[in-house]
């Protein structure tokens, strides 16, 4: 098979790779389409879950989420798989190709070769979509980069059977019918109500670690923080809020801005004006979260450290905009 994929350069792995997925059977949603009735944009505030000692700071929903929602708002029939050994994952991998068909798979960014060596880390849930082989190499259209890629067997096989969390096993999914994409334009402004409102009311959560409740936790968690740990713990604690935020594809402000470009699109298709003012308030609120980033870290480097109750009244700000902004729309769906 010839290197001739369309390949498209997208914001984030698991919305760009479904995109492209739906793309070559026919529906051209884009991704802040497939984000946006994927209900992806989530705050979660989870200390008993620890990552490298420090609590889980989420914008996302989980690793998987996006693929199973969009999947089960569209009503298609996804084939989802793992194996129990490399060599029958790859087996697997190579009989879907040879019927002519692509799939996706969920590997480990560490062990794919043509990620530069100073962007790979232990993350075991990275989606690519492989659309051909040539010879030894598989053709591999990764989303987080401008060209397709090439990928030999060996390495391949590493990424999809590392080992440690989120291990992904092999995981591959594949459209078992994809019969159900033909009507998506006419369900599309239903489709995108629906996913709103669901959204809305995920933000809108009455639980105190998810959501817009969440975001206040962390910034009651922020303002007392010198009093119960040490400087160098402080400055760790802002080093991974922005690592988390900015870093790790949980994506705080980024998938604002994706979000926001949904919202706008679906203005458009339902001729919800309320929906296009979201849109530009939530791409404003974005940019307040890479603000409070940049002044995390400005605060970080500060000797001696300070200012950590302004950190605080900061986040408990996004927090109340963003609460604004999910009952408008709430209301409006």
């Amino acid at each position: 098979m010839t290197d001739d994929f369309p390949h498209r350069h997208t914001a984030h792995c698991e919305s760009g790779t479904l995109s492209a997925l739906l793309r070559r059977h026919g529906c051209d949603l884009d991704e802040a389409m497939v984000f946006g009735l994927g209900r992806a944009l989530a705050f979660a505030y989870i200390p008993i879950v620890k990552l490298a000692g420090m609590p889980l700071i989420s914008y996302r929903i989980p690793p998987g989420r996006i693929i199973a929602n969009v999947c089960r708002s569209l009503n298609l029939r996804v084939q989802r798989q793992r194996f129990a050994s490399p060599e029958k994952g790859m087996a697997a991998l190579d009989a879907v190709l040879d019927a002519g068909d692509v799939a996706v798979l969920q590997t480990s960014v560490f062990w794919l070769p043509y990620f530069p060596a100073e962007m790979r880390f232990h993350f075991n849930a990275h989606n690519l979509l492989v659309y051909g082989k040539d010879g030894a190499d598989y053709l591999i259209s990764d989303p987080v980069f401008e060209q397709a890629q090439r990928c030999r067997a060996e390495d391949l096989q590493r990424a999809r059977f590392a080992k440690g969390a989120l291990a992904p096993k092999g995981l591959m999914y594949t459209l078992a019918d994809a019969a159900a994409l033909h009507d998506v334009p006419q369900r599309l402004p239903q489709l995108l109500r629906r996913a709103v409102a669901k959204n809305a009311r995920s933000m809108l959560a009455p639980v105190f670690f998810v959501g817009v409740r969440g975001m206040r936790t962390l910034s009651r968690r922020l303002a007392v923080l010198p009093e119960k740990h040490d400087e160098a713990h402080c400055r760790r604690y802002l080093g991974h809020i922005v690592r988390m935020q900015e870093e790790i594809g949980t994506g705080g402000a980024g998938f604002r801005y994706l979000y926001a470009c949904f919202l706008q699109q679906a203005a458009d298709v339902c001729g919800e004006t309320a929906w296009q003012r979201a849109s530009q308030e939530l791409t404003a609120i974005g940019d307040t979260w890479r603000e409070f980033a940049a002044d995390c870290v400005r605060h970080c480097r500060q000797s001696p450290l300070d200012g950590l109750a302004d950190l605080a009244a900061q986040l408990h700000g996004l927090a109340q905009r963003e609460e604004r902004l999910w009952r408008g729309l709430a209301a409006a769906s």
